[in-house]
C-alpha cells in the first residue's frame, strides 16, 4: 500500500488526504533542498487540492514537507485514464532560499561568530523572521531553540542566497537543517540537526554496515577522483602589496600539496566601532575561510546505491538522513563511513524503494546544491 500524503494549505488547514496518485518520488537532502514529483489521476479524490503554493505532506512524518511550486497535464487517445496530473514541488526549507543575506546598513558584511548552529540561526532570524524590513517576513516561520551544536566560527555574508549559505555552512559543520511542520501551533520551524555515528568501529550505537556481502545493498557505485582537490589555503585578508596580511592553512608538503589562493579582503579587521579587532579573532576568521573554502575542494570520494528495502535495518530506525554508516564492497577492496547525504523515497504501484547517497564535501555535491539553489531562486549563477 501506497504512503498517504494529505495536502495542506499555506495556512496548514488540511484540505484532503490521497493515498490513490499513481507514483511519487521524494528526495531529502541532509546539506541541500529536497524536492518531489507526484503523478496522479486528474479525477482521483481531492487532486483538485494540489495547487501551487499548497504544502504536501508524507504520512504523518512532519518533516517531510513539500510545497508545490508547478503543475502540468496532457491528454491523449486514452481519455480518462490517463488524464495525470503530473505534480513537482520543493522541500518547504527552500523558503529560505526566496531570501538573500543584506548587510546592515552600518557594516559592509552581515557578520556572525559562535557555534555553527548559532551562525546558520542568526541567518536565518536576521532575514526571514525578524529582519530590519518587515515585508521580508515570513510570518508561519520560528528558529527551535538555539543548543550552539557545532564547531565555532566566524562568518561574513553579503547579498548571498541564504539557502546557499545554509548549505556551505551545513557543509563545513556536518549539522543538517530542516523545516518542520508544527501542526499545533501551525507554524514552520526551523532547526539544525546532528546525525548519529553508526559506523562499524564505534560501540555507543548499534552499528550499520551496508554491503552487497550483507545483503543490505542492491547496487552500488563508487567514485574516487581529485580533479578538483586542494588541500592548502592561501589567505590574504586586508592590507596592500608586503603589508597585506596572509595567512596558510593547511600544512601538506612536496607531491602531496595543493594549492589555492583565497581572497578575504573582505574580512573585517575593525568592528562597527571603528575599533581594531584583536589580531588573533582577525587570523582565525582568515583560518575559518580557508577552510570553508578546502572543504569544497576535498578529495571526491563518496558511493551511490540502492538499499534493499528489506535488508537488516529498518529506514528511520536503525538508520535515517544525516547519519554516519559504513558502506563496505570486500570485493573492491572499499571500505568507508561516510553520512548519509541524500535519499531517495520511491513509493509506486508496484512497491517502496530507497537509493541513497554516501558521502559529503564533494564537487559534484556543491556544484548540485548550487545548481538546485538557482532554480529556486530564480538567479543565474556562472
Amino acid at each position: 500500500m501506497k504512503k498517504p500524503i494529505r495536502i495542506l494549505s499555506l495556512s496548514m488547514d488540511i484540505l484532503g488526504e490521497i493515498d490513490n496518485y499513481e507514483s511519487m518520488f521524494f528526495n531529502r537532502s541532509w546539506h541541500g533542498i529536497g524536492a518531489i514529483e507526484l503523478r496522479i489521476n486528474r479525477y482521483q479524490k481531492y487532486a483538485d487540492t494540489l495547487l501551487k503554493d499548497n504544502l504536501i505532506l508524507v504520512g504523518t512524518d512532519l518533516n517531510k514537507v513539500f510545497i508545490i511550486k508547478h503543475r502540468e497535464i496532457e491528454l491523449d487517445e486514452n481519455g480518462k485514464i490517463t488524464e495525470n496530473w503530473l505534480v513537482k514541488g520543493y522541500a518547504l526549507k527552500s523558503i529560505v532560499a526566496q531570501r538573500i543575506t543584506i548587510p546592515p546598513l552600518h557594516t559592509l558584511h552581515d557578520n556572525k561568530s559562535g557555534s555553527a548552529e548559532t551562525v546558520m540561526k542568526h541567518y536565518v532570524n536576521s532575514h526571514l523572521i525578524n529582519p530590519v524590513d518587515g515585508r521580508r517576513k515570513i510570518p508561519q516561520l520560528v528558529i527551535a531553540p538555539d543548543l550552539q551544536r557545532g564547531v565555532h566560527m566566524t562568518y561574513a555574508s553579503r547579498f548571498k542566497n541564504a539557502a546557499e549559505e545554509m548549505s556551505t555552512l551545513s557543509l563545513t559543520s556536518g549539522l543538517g537543517w530542516d523545516v518542520a511542520l508544527d501542526i499545533g501551533n501551525k507554524k514552520w520551524v526551523f532547526d539544525v540537526m546532528e546525525g548519529r555515528n553508526l559506523v562499524a568501529s564505534q560501540s555507543v550505537n548499534a552499528p550499520v554496515i551496508f554491503s552487497p556481502q550483507f545483503e543490505s545493498l542492491k547496487s552500488l557505485q563508487y567514485t574516487q577522483s581529485e580533479l578538483n582537490y586542494k588541500n592548502v589555503a592561501i589567505v590574504a585578508g586586508q592590507g596592500e602589496g608586503v603589508e597585506r596580511r596572509v595567512i596558510e592553512v593547511g600544512n601538506h608538503s612536496a607531491i602531496n600539496r595543493h594549492e589555492i589562493f583565497i581572497d578575504a579582503r573582505d574580512v573585517a579587521e575593525t568592528d562597527d566601532d571603528e575599533q581594531p579587532i584583536p589580531v588573533e579573532k582577525v587570523i582565525q576568521a582568515l583560518t575559518d575561510r580557508g577552510q570553508q573554502n578546502l572543504n569544497e575542494l576535498l578529495q571526491e570520494e563518496y558511493l551511490e546505491g540502492q538499499i534493499l528495502t528489506n535488508s537488516p535495518f529498518v529506514y528511520q530506525r536503525d538508520y535515517d538522513l544525516g547519519d554516519v554508516v559504513t558502506i563496505q564492497n570486500k570485493d573492491w577492496g572499499v571500505t568507508m563511513d561516510a553520512r548519509i547525504t541524500d535519499i531517495k523515497e520511491i513509493h509506486e504501484t508496484g512497491g517502496f524503494k530507497i537509493e541513497a547517497t554516501f558521502g559529503n564535501n564533494r564537487p559534484t555535491l556543491i556544484q548540485k546544491i548550487k545548481q538546485e539553489l538557482s532554480q529556486i531562486s530564480g538567479e543565474v549563477r556562472r
